[in-house]
């Protein structure tokens, strides 16, 4: 594994570059007209450039030229380096075979059950479904123009991913939901805690 840290903002600069150089605001279009802004951060345009910045550092990036426009202010196009082209595969074979531990919100939360009340955990669900299914909804709109002029399925594998784990989250949801609503779900706070000091 190579010395420079990846990340998959990173890797997904490099591999926009692999296909053509590119300036910055193009690079951020190019992510979200592909979706690729469902599984990398370009909210704010500052962390793409510091990404840049970290690439060009490291060797992997540099400027191709600088465009001047009176239309436009100054735009710098990057292009990956050899180095760069080598380093992408790296990561990305190892982003593919090898499950990294996370660390997401919403485990974190769930490990924290116990400051609330049943009737909060049950609503707090409840939203959290509505936006998944909403999300379902979404994922399921693009994985279905899929083949009519839209982009082949290996651009959309990402999407189908994203629509599995979407999928099976709102599945859970429901789970959870009807045994907090059924009653098959209980505990005692005080017997959990008795648990916890007796270890």
């Amino acid at each position: 594994m190579t010395a420079h840290r990846s990340s998959p903002l990173a890797v997904t600069v490099l591999a926009l570059l692999h296909y053509k150089p590119l300036h910055p605001y193009g690079l951020q279009r190019l992510i979200k007209d592909w979706g690729k802004d469902q599984v990398v951060n370009v909210g704010q345009r500052a962390s793409l450039y510091r990404t840049i910045e970290r690439l060009q550092e490291a060797g992997l990036v540099a400027v191709r030229e600088t465009g001047r426009d009176q239309a436009y202010p100054e735009r710098t196009v990057y292009e990956v380096t050899e180095a760069g082209r080598a380093v992408a595969r790296e990561w990305l074979i190892e982003m593919l075979a090898v499950p990294r531990q996370e660390f997401p919100q919403f485990p974190a939360a769930l490990s924290n059950l116990l400051m609330l009340t049943s009737e909060e955990i049950s609503g707090a669900l409840e939203r959290r479904l509505r936006v998944t299914e909403e999300r379902l909804a979404g994922l399921a709109a693009t994985l279905t123009g899929e083949g009519e002029g839209g982009l082949a399925r290996i651009a959309l594998l990402e999407t189908e991913y994203l629509h599995a784990v979407t999928q099976a989250e709102a599945r859970w949801l429901r789970a959870v939901l009807d045994d907090l609503r059924s009653g098959r779900l209980t505990w005692s706070v005080a017997e959990l805690l008795a648990y916890g000091s007796e270890q």
